[in-house]
């Protein structure tokens, strides 16, 4: 879109005004004004925070209209809807996200919102399919009409996924609804329903059912997002839980880039997560070292590979020492390209979920090792799925008496 109402949105917008009553007619001239300045909508970015490190893990872009006849957001979409305009106005949000990575703080994600139905339409795939590079960026599907044909929208998808876009889904927890849209997207990060955080530490039936939902998240190799987080309580009850990402007032209001975490809030989640890492077994005792290869310079891995016949595998790390892919023996002699589809996990990762989201994967990378990252996704060694099993054995004993494993015999292991 230019910087002045396209003529085709004019007209749609001409004639939703000439047949609304006078009301609509203001809400729709309200709409015109916010498409006929390049600047509009403007964006607030609430964070996200990682509820193991105590640190800001990623943000999440809202669109913000200051007319009051377009406020809440959700009218002045649902006007733009009226008025046969949305998908318009949606990709000039996603647009504006888009614009705001290169000021994005390092090592951390950029969410933005998309109604399913409207991802595929031409605008707002058009500026997906431009934007090069989409690793930052998270779409995060909010699915307010039901979506009977999920067909496009996984080819869309599959198509934005090969250049870099993770995919969250918005509102999970809605009933089975909510659970058949998660088995059909897979994405990467799940969004767990509002309803369900208020007074979550209060509420057994609450946390059992949001422990339930991680645990099918993770099932599915996706991350659990908490939003609606408002009182310290609630904060605990989840870092207990295990929930890796959170989302809220307590955290963090919408406000201009880039706002940080207090620092007491800081502190506060990695003294309950340090407690609760006492008490759970996580992969970092797993994690052995495997070579390292830069992206640029994979041809010479051949000869690595040459020199030495014990090493089975390397790791193609970008400039930032992340891993980017796999490099098998075998495909390096052979000349084949390296494995993009790689599993990253964090040092305080429990194994059990580690175990539970290798299963989850398609076969033909199920049994390929984890890679696990520091938290700012930098390569730090591999856990092999054979370690995994290894530890499970161990966790359930001797397998020929079945006698239980103490602690020292764990751990010595």
């Amino acid at each position: 879109m230019g910087r002045t109402v396209g003529a085709v949105t004019a007209a749609r917008l001409a004639v939703a005004e000439a047949a609304a009553p006078p009301a609509a007619a203001a809400d729709d001239r309200a709409l015109e004004r916010v498409l006929a300045d390049p600047g509009l909508p403007r964006l607030d970015f609430q964070p996200i925070v990682d509820l193991r490190r105590g640190r800001i893990a990623g943000y999440e872009a809202l669109a913000r209209f200051d007319d009051p006849l377009l406020s809440p957001p959700d009218v002045g979409f649902q006007v733009a809807a009226n008025a046969g305009v949305a998908a318009e106005l949606e990709a000039r949000v996603v647009r504006a996200a888009l614009g705001a990575l290169p000021s994005l703080p390092p090592h951390c994600f950029l969410t933005v919102n998309v109604s399913p139905e409207l991802l595929c339409s031409p605008q707002v795939d058009q500026v997906l399919r431009t934007a090069g590079n989409l690793a930052p960026l998270v779409l995060e599907l909010t699915e307010h009409t039901r979506l009977i044909d999920y067909c496009d929208l996984r080819a869309a998808l599959a198509r934005h996924r090969d250049a870099g876009l993770t995919i969250a889904l918005d509102d999970a927890g809605q009933g089975y609804s909510g659970l058949q849209r998660m088995l059909s997207l897979r994405p990467q990060i799940v969004k767990l329903d509002r309803s369900l955080t208020s007074d979550v530490d209060r509420d057994e039936a609450k946390l059992a059912l949001a422990e339930m939902i991680g645990t099918f998240a993770g099932r599915l190799d996706a991350w659990l997002l908490v939003e609606g987080i408002e009182r310290r309580r609630e904060l605990e009850a989840f870092i207990r839980l295990g929930v890796p990402l959170g989302q809220g007032y307590l955290l963090g209001r919408p406000a201009p880039p880039w706002a940080g975490l207090d620092t007491d809030l800081g502190l506060l989640i990695r003294e309950v997560a340090g407690r609760r890492a006492q008490d759970a077994d996580i992969v970092v005792g797993l994690v052995e070292f495997a070579p390292a290869v830069p992206v640029l310079r994979v041809n010479a891995a051949r000869e690595r590979f040459l020199a030495d016949q014990g090493l089975d595998l390397m790791v193609v790390i970008d400039e930032h020492q992340r891993p980017v892919g796999l490099l098998s023996r075998d495909a390096a002699l052979a000349g084949r390209p390296r494995k993009r589809t790689v599993q990253r996990v964090g040092p305080s990762t429990p194994v059990a979920e580690l175990a539970a989201r290798s299963m989850a994967r398609e076969r033909r990378d199920r049994f390929d090792p984890s890679l696990c990252c520091d938290g700012r996704g930098r390569y730090v060694g591999i856990v092999r799925l054979e370690r995994v099993v290894e530890w499970l054995v161990n966790r359930c004993g001797d397998v020929g008496t079945g006698r239980p494993a103490t602690r020292e015999e764990v751990t010595s292991r």
